[in-house]
Formats: C-alpha cells, sequence, structure tokens
C-alpha cells in the first residue's frame, strides 16, 4: 500500500472514531436532559396531587365550598399528565357535575363586574347545586382520596 493510502486510511478511522465520541456525548446529554424533563414533570405531578388531596380534605372537612373545591379539582385532574387517555368524568361523575353546572359563573375578579343582585342570584343557584349534589360528590371525595393518598 502506498503511504497516501495509509494516511487517508488513518485519517478516516480519526474522523469516524471522533464523530463516534461526539455521538455519543450528544446522546449522553440526551438522556441527562430526558432525566431532567422527567423529574420535572414528576415533581408538577407531584404538586397537583397534593393539591388535589388538600383540597378534597378540605371540602371533606368544611373548610371549602364543595362548588369551589369542585372547580379546583377538575382543573387539576385536567392537568394530570394521563387525562387525555382518562377519562376523570366518569370516575367522579358528582364533581364533574358540579363543575359543568357552575363553570360559566364569575369568580374572583369578574365577580365584581356584576351587580350585586345577579351575584346574589348565582350564589343561591350554585348553594343550591351544592344541596342537591353533597352526597354524591362526597362519595366522589371519599374515593379520589383513597386513590390518590398522600406521599
Amino acid at each position: 500500500m502506498s503511504t497516501l493510502v495509509i494516511i487517508l486510511y488513518i485519517l478516516g478511522v480519526v474522523v469516524i472514531v471522533g464523530l463516534a465520541v461526539y455521538a455519543m456525548t450528544l446522546l449522553k446529554r440526551l438522556r441527562y436532559q430526558n432525566q431532567l424533563r422527567q423529574q420535572a414533570v414528576q415533581k408538577r405531578v407531584d404538586r397537583i396531587d397534593e393539591s388535589i388531596i388538600t383540597i378534597a380534605k378540605g371540602m371533606q372537612q368544611d373548610q371549602c365550598p364543595l362548588s369551589e373545591g369542585c372547580l379546583r379539582i377538575v382543573v387539576l385532574l385536567d392537568h394530570r399528565p394521563e387525562s387525555t387517555q382518562h377519562d376523570y368524568a366518569k370516575d367522579y361523575p358528582g364533581m364533574h357535575d358540579m363543575y359543568e353546572r357552575i363553570k360559566h359563573m364569575p369568580t374572583h375578579e369578574n365577580r365584581k363586574k356584576f351587580p350585586k343582585q345577579k351575584i346574589k342570584e348565582l350564589d343561591k343557584e350554585r348553594e343550591g347545586y351544592e344541596v342537591e349534589l353533597k352526597d354524591v360528590i362526597l362519595a366522589d371525595v371519599e374515593k379520589l382520596l383513597r386513590e390518590f393518598p398522600t406521599r
């Protein structure tokens, strides 16, 4: 073999080894980034679950109105990663029923935009739903607390 062929062969091997090392470095970096991403997702899910449990316990102990708890829990359940594949409305029909009935009602700053009489009417309507759905919602809360154990 000529010297030029040997030099090109060695150069080719060096380039291939260099590219392999670079590819392995990129793969390690990708694995690390995926691990960090998965940890962040799990941390978010843990915070959501903790909030769900806290609100459910508050509802169970009459520290949180049923309607407010339903609004918050349904939204939090929708933010869990598996919510696209899992139908929480089937698991907790009372909470979802309450949510559907009151989701159009103004909250927080939006309440201030409405006349006091209209707010009183909406509050009376909401409180009526709470009385009507109380047993079903509390059963959902019991089920939820069994399925979302404290960590």
